[in-house]
């Protein structure tokens, strides 16, 4: 097949093009220029796609013996990511922008220029599986390394989409492998340390960063969940659930135990705070949600599944099922006029530290069966009512 490359700069991506040309395919490498600051270097593991990135994934290309492009999508990625994420923060949910890089520019914008550039399939370093049922219908399945599996990221990838990627990493056993394998291929990216954080804040600061480009909020109330004020703060944005540092209470609640950060509401400028226990979350639901293949043939009827809610956290049994719900975002009847329909996940066991913007990635087994971005939650643990 005519392969794209996806060439991150890292070593994950430059073995991954190196095993698609050894694989029989005629592979052209990409570089996607996704800064807006281009003089932007990393910092150790800090930050991505800056021009260090690019010359390092040029050397990988130029020793495999393939082609090789920078495609300027900084723009792109600016509407469809960067700026989604502010917006996410501004209505007070915890958005995940490596998931939407990858639905929104590596498996959207460049697999749809790729196609249209007659390229059959994008590959990439992600570790995962895409393996092929009965009837022919690709499925994505968790990577054979568990550690390092990816999948959880990929949850965002259609049946369209799934048909037209490769990665060639997911049956390999571990990182160390890769590394190992990249340093006998000459690759001077072998051990360069894996990314992480988000790559456009790359020294971790949330808070300062979007202070920076949209500004601070005037100070609010921190309140408990019965209404109590316990605190001030300087401006709700950039504060997420399960924060436990950086309230600035001055004391302890009355039973002596540190308080979390439970809920953020924008719209009155207010941080909910309570026990770490009050995280526990017994619902999670979302109206926007995709199937990463062949959907369920009844996803109204409840089925068994596991859900993941961060890319590392461990998968939780759960019933997941497809509900209808009425425009006020209550339960309504199948079939009335106004509904729409949302996918609600209960674990079995309560979740902790959810907040509406993360995506859930629900499983069956090793396959990721689809997922959904988080509108709303339902506590496991009763509200108190105030006396005041």
């Amino acid at each position: 097949m005519k392969v794209l490359a996806a060439m991150s700069g890292g070593v994950d991506s430059a073995v991954a093009a190196a095993r698609a040309v050894e694989a029989g395919h005629d592979v052209v490498g990409v570089h996607l220029a996704l800064s807006r600051m281009p003089g932007t270097l990393r910092t150790g593991s800090r930050g991505c796609c800056t021009i260090e990135d690019s010359s390092d994934a040029q050397r990988a290309a130029n020793i495999i013996g393939i082609p090789y492009y920078v495609w300027d999508f900084s723009e792109r990625f600016k509407l469809d990511v960067v700026d989604d994420f502010i917006a996410e923060y501004e209505a007070g949910r915890t958005p995940n922008p490596c998931m939407r890089c990858n639905e929104r520019i590596k498996f959207a914008a460049l697999l749809e220029k790729a196609l249209d550039l007659g390229f059959d399939a994008v590959a990439t370093g992600h570790y995962a599986t895409i393996l092929t049922d009965a009837d022919g219908n690709r499925e994505l399945h968790r990577a054979s390394a568990w550690a390092k599996d990816q999948s959880y990221v990929l949850g965002v990838l259609t049946a369209d989409q799934l048909a037209h990627s490769m990665f060639p990493l997911g049956a390999t056993p571990s990182k160390a492998l890769v590394r190992a394998e990249a340093a006998e291929r000459g690759f001077s990216v072998a051990n360069k340390p894996d990314s992480h954080d988000i790559c456009f804040i790359p020294d971790g600061d949330t808070r300062g960063w979007l202070a920076d480009k949209v500004g601070t909020l005037p100070g609010g109330e921190i309140v408990e969940r019965d209404g109590t004020v316990v605190g001030s703060h300087d401006g709700a944005r950039g504060f997420t659930v399960g924060q436990r540092r950086g309230l600035h209470l001055g004391s302890l609640a009355e039973d002596g135990r540190r308080r979390f950060v439970l809920e953020v509401k924008p719209a009155t400028n207010t941080v909910v705070v309570g026990p770490r226990e009050a995280l526990a979350i017994a619902e999670i639901a979302g109206s926007r949600f995709t199937w990463a293949g062949v959907a369920p043939q009844h996803p109204e009827i409840a089925f068994e599944c596991e859900v993941q809610i961060r890319a590392h956290a461990d998968p939780v049994p759960a019933v997941a099922q497809v509900v209808p719900v009425d425009a006020a975002g209550a339960a309504g009847a199948a079939g009335s006029g106004d509904a729409v329909v949302e996918l609600v996940i209960r674990p079995h066991e309560p979740l902790i530290g959810v907040s509406p913007g993360q995506t859930a990635v629900v499983y069956v087994g090793t396959r990721v069966l689809g997922q959904t971005t988080i509108d709303r939650t339902a506590s496991a643990v009763d509200v108190p009512v105030s006396v005041a």
